[in-house]
């Protein structure tokens, strides 16, 4: 019996949320953060909104087959939307809310959308002001009507007057809705996930129910969620990890999904909620953790004392549960001691008092990271997975954490590495091809086997270990093999390091164009009595080389000494989506970066000890501001590495 059997004949979202408003109906489904006031929506109220919007959506004449886009924050109107066109028959094709205009114009045109959904008046503009390049486009509806009351275009609809439509409809025609729940199957096509496009425009992964349900429920076999579970939504609905959760597993297993009111109050909203699931990419916990630090600094001489004393109680105890070895009583009265004086108020004010389930993926988190949370009592897991495999294909099993891997396959997933050491993977859950690119299709689907494109190798007990992607394996001018990826992702343990490019393919030595924290470092330069005023001033400090060089230095010394970083520099401003130097899932375009910073890269290879800047950089809004400035080129003595 395959996953998707288990549902028992409830294989699509649409039918998965009319049998939660029929066995749960009171239950809570959804909780949105507004005006500092939640606000829940039961599994009935959930599948009545559902219901009346896809009923206005076939008034409007979408039809089984059509797409439907949306692009917004993370709001129940999304996920009523995303349903609703399912229900329909349509597929629904998530947009990243800060997607610059060529970005959203190319992924709305190219998916052949004929109705977008558009939270506010900025998301509203953003598609207005394309129309005449979005011949395909019939309507746009906002969730949001602040700003818009004036509005006067042709194809602009509110949401609620679409659900009036629907209501309508459905009186006309009372068993519409049924009917059209009951005709979707579970190979029909959910969704059309964009990828990141690091390398140019990213291509649409076509995502069947069966692929998406599998994926959740095989998940959920080795870490699983309750009914009763809350689950905070914040990273964008764009991305397949956050369709993974709040809809794949929230629809298939019942939990609530809770909206913040936004990312400024993500922290506070978190721990209003008290989740017991939590999923977030590396940066999320070590922004935490970091956070946890900078606070330390400035709390009492008791606090900060207590803090000092009891955190290595808890790292010790969790070394000892990683290396799976027995925790003696007199250090688990002394954890005890620790949870009452540190751990419980400390999780607490963080919001995790109740997490049972915590995954992180995207990237290597560092192992500091993971003791630190592990002492605290928070069970945080690595996962790996892509969009082409519905988000996870392995995690770290309980009780079996290994820093260096990110776990054993999950359910009905087959991992294997070719000979040429790539990463591939064969489940139900892999999917049908990339939307109207037939040649990219079969270059990553061969045999059945999903290519990831990811360089790697599994462990004697079965454990997968991911190194870099394996076009980004390179080569300095003497032969010798190194992983800018694995070599920046441990730059970025440092809890002052925001973002790093090491750059040395072809070329006589390794460098480093580093990205520094401008919160945690802003916080150590006040503490230390130094004066800054932007984010160009803090990087050019001295001081602030100095603090990063001590990060730089700690990574060389687990280098080969042929692949040691020998020169690093402070960007005068962090690497952004806008500038199209990072995807809108946060990683690196290495081309584009490389060829944006030649200069700073010829300065990296040169002799001058500093290069001089004069460039314009690109806000999301189209607007552009000019920097001038001096960056400092930092030599290391590669001694202290040895």
């Amino acid at each position: 019996m395959t996953a998707i059997d288990r549902l028992d004949g409830d294989d699509t979202f649409p039918k998965l949320l009319v049998r939660n408003a029929w066995r749960m109906p009171e239950r809570v489904a959804l909780r949105e953060k507004e005006f500092g006031i939640w606000q829940s929506f039961t599994w009935k109220q959930y599948g009545e909104h559902v219901r009346d919007f896809a009923l206005g959506l076939i008034a409007l004449g979408l039809q089984r087959g059509d797409k439907l886009a949306i692009i917004g924050n993370n709001r129940p109107e999304w996920v009523w939307s995303e349903v609703a066109a399912q229900a329909v028959g349509a597929a629904s094709v998530g947009i990243y809310q800060d997607s610059n205009l060529n970005e959203v114009a190319f992924v709305i045109d190219h998916c052949d959308a004929s109705i977008v959904v558009a939270e506010d008046q900025e998301q509203v503009d953003k598609i207005l002001d394309m129309m005449d390049k979005l011949p395909k486009v019939r309507h746009v509806i906002y969730t949001d009507p602040r700003g818009l009351r004036k509005y006067q275009h042709p194809a602009l609809l509110a949401f609620e007057a679409v659900e009036a439509k629907g209501r309508e409809l459905g009186a006309q025609r009372p068993d519409l809705w049924l009917e059209s729940v009951r005709a979707g199957q579970a190979d029909d096509l959910a969704i059309i996930s964009y990828t990141s496009g690091t390398t140019g425009f990213p291509k649409g992964a076509m995502l069947s129910f069966r692929s998406l349900l599998g994926m959740a429920l095989n998940l959920h076999e080795v870490d699983p969620k309750r009914p009763e579970d809350e689950f905070v939504s914040f990273l964008p609905l764009a991305w397949i990890g956050e369709q993974m959760m709040s809809l794949s597993s929230a629809l298939a297993l019942g939990f609530t999904v809770n909206f913040p009111e936004s990312p400024e109050t993500l922290s506070e909203d978190t721990r209003e909620i008290g989740p017991h699931v939590m999923f977030a990419p590396p940066r999320y916990w070590e922004n935490v953790a970091s956070t946890v630090q900078v606070k330390i600094m400035d709390t009492t001489p008791f606090k900060r004392f207590m803090y000092e004393r009891l955190l290595p109680v808890g790292k010790r105890v969790a070394d000892l549960r990683f290396e799976k070895k027995p925790v003696p009583l007199s250090w688990r009265v002394l954890y005890r001691l620790a949870h009452w004086g540190l751990f419980r108020a400390l999780k607490d004010r963080l919001g995790f008092s109740n997490i049972r389930s915590a995954s992180t993926g995207g990237a290597a988190l560092g192992p500091d990271v993971f003791r630190f949370f592990h002492a605290l009592g928070v069970p945080l897991k690595q996962i790996y997975g892509q969009t082409e495999i519905a988000g996870i294909s392995c995690i770290h099993r309980e009780g079996d954490i290994q820093f260096h891997t990110v776990g054993q396959p999950i359910a009905e997933t087959d991992v294997r590495i070719s000979e040429g050491g790539e990463i591939l993977s064969r489940s139900p859950s892999v999917f049908a091809g990339y939307y109207k690119n037939e040649e990219a299709t079969r270059a990553t689907l061969v045999d059945g086997w999903l290519r990831s494109g990811d360089a790697g190798y599994l462990t004697e007990d079965g454990q997968l270990v991911v190194i870099d992607r394996l076009k980004d394996v390179m080569k300095l001018a003497d032969g010798t093999q190194f992983s800018p990826q694995f070599i920046e992702n441990r730059l970025k343990f440092s809890p002052y390091v925001k973002e790093a490019v090491v750059v040395g393919n072809n070329l006589p030595y390794l460098t480093a164009m580093i990205c520094i924290d401008m919160g945690v470092v802003g916080k150590w330069a006040e503490k230390n009595k130094l004066s800054y005023t932007t984010y160009t001033d803090l990087s050019a400090k001295p001081e602030v080389y100095d603090l990063v060089q001590v990060a730089v230095d700690e990574v060389n010394q687990t280098l080969p000494a042929a692949a040691r970083i020998q020169k690093f520099v402070l960007l005068f401003k962090e690497l952004d989506a806008d500038d199209e130097e990072l995807t809108r899932t946060r990683k690196v375009r290495r081309g584009f970066v490389e060829e944006r910073y030649a200069m700073v890269i010829a300065a990296l290879y040169g002799e001058a000890p500093a290069v001089d800047i004069d460039t314009t950089i690109k806000f999301q809004d189209g607007k552009t501001a000019r920097i001038r400035t001096t960056m400092l080129v930092r030599r290391l003595d590669l001694g202290k590495a040895a």
